[in-house]
């Protein structure tokens, strides 16, 4: 097959040949060294990917997208459902009604955000169906005053399915007797886990009905409309507008930008600023492949000097040490994009079986919103690390070339 001189000269000089064992092995560690940056930012910036999509997924797909409220409880929330949905960015609309206060059993105290919903509505707009452990929401009927916690809340009240608890809500009733804090029995019905300890701490489900109750509303009063929509990133304004169109005056929405949108920007900024000092890890790797190619220059400037007196041009002989630095860094590129693509498939479950095996969870759901390592590949992640990776190493490859091209063949044939 014909290849031209500078290419079959150029990838010749990567392989060991005879004397040439020390200009294959350094060729080989640059190669590994632009391997393992690639390998390094493609698994980096996929657990930076998981957590940007367990965050808009699983966190996001628990708190509402956005709601719309009024300073009195509304009365007839079906019609403005109906209102509502006539947005065509909304996706499902369900009633809610929430307070904050205090579980307690047994002398142990836990706060949690107690959130009244419909259970065939909540379905529409939560995720939380998904993540029952014990128990269904079905089971959150009117008057029983059913309450559903999560897996943390329940370790540490030390309760389970059909065990009672208290709630002490943050307001007195005024007897003759005194002032007392408003306090309700519950019974356990359900248990969930959705790996954010945030919710699985802190969240407690009853039914809009019993929690009415216990506000001293009528039977079928809520707080407000919860929304979600096709793309969450529509929430800030568009419910906005909704509450406009509702009543100015009545009406105000809140979005998830408020309770959430704080954790989600620093992970996208921190998802920037990662992949940059990567890249300049992996730019680290590539440019040894000047130091490679100088090295080579050197010892090959008998070699150069005889293909100029031969007649190969001043561009011939660049054209060869760019070759040789080029597929240096190709073959060091694909190396580190298939590694770094396993890696990144199978690093969840490599390092939940390092925490079985060692006995220690690396992420603490009282630290981080999940207490497992998520990874998703992301393809125009895989090919901006490639392509800036392969355009670091042709950069590289320019220095020594053109260095090589200046060779003279008298000089270098004087000592040879």
């Amino acid at each position: 097959m014909f290849r031209p001189l500078f290419v079959f000269i150029g990838t010749r000089y990567t392989r060991a040949k005879r004397r040439n064992h020390f200009v294959s092995f350094i060729s080989l560690t640059s190669m590994i060294g632009l391997a393992l940056g690639v390998v390094v930012m493609i698994v980096v910036l996929s657990v930076m990917n998981g957590f940007d999509h367990e965050m808009r997924t699983r966190v996001l797909g628990m708190v509402p997208h956005a709601t719309i409220e009024t300073g009195e409880p509304i009365s007839d929330w079906q019609s403005l459902a109906t209102k509502v949905k006539q947005n065509p960015k909304v996706l499902a609309v369900a009633p809610f009604t929430q307070i904050q206060g205090l579980l307690t059993n047994d002398g142990k105290v836990q706060k949690v955000l107690l959130n009244a919903i419909d259970p065939t509505q909540e379905r529409t707009v939560s995720i939380i169906d998904n993540f029952m452990q014990q128990g269904k929401l079905d089971d959150l009927s009117p008057g029983s005053f059913g309450i559903v916690i999560g897996d943390r809340a329940a370790a540490k009240l030390g309760v389970g399915i059909g065990d009672k608890l208290t709630f002490v809500a943050p307001e007195v009733t005024v007897t003759p007797a005194g002032m007392f804090p408003r306090m309700k029995r519950f019974t356990v019905v359900g248990v969930f886990h959705v790996g954010a300890g945030e919710i699985d701490g802190f969240l407690g489900l009853t039914n809009l009905t019993d929690l009415a109750r216990l506000h001293r509303w009528k039977p079928d009063q809520v707080q407000g409309l919860r929304l979600k929509f096709n793309d969450l990133f529509d929430a800030p304004r568009t419910s906005w507008e909704i509450a406009q169109h509702l009543g100015e005056s009545q009406f105000y929405a809140r979005d998830w930008t408020r309770t959430h949108g704080n954790l989600y920007q620093a992970i996208r900024m921190e998802k920037a600023m990662i992949g940059l000092l990567l890249l300049l890890i992996v730019a680290v790797a590539a440019f040894n492949i000047i130091s490679t190619l100088v090295m080579v220059v050197n010892d090959k400037k008998g070699d150069i000097a005889i293909l100029r007196t031969l007649g190969a041009t001043p561009g011939q002989i660049m054209a060869i040490f760019m070759v040789q630095g080029t597929v240096i860094g190709v073959v060091g590129t694909l190396i580190g994009t298939v590694v770094g693509i396993f890696a990144a498939l199978n690093v969840s479950a490599a390092i939940a079986a390092l925490e079985t095996l060692i006995g220690h969870k690396f992420l603490n759901a009282d630290v981080y919103f999940i207490d497992y390592l998520p990874s998703q590949v992301q393809s125009q992640d895989v090919l901006m690390i490639g392509g800036a990776a392969l355009v670091l190493s042709f950069l590289a490859t320019l220095y020594p070339a053109w260095r090589a091209a200046r060779t003279q063949p008298a000089q270098a044939l004087r000592y040879e």
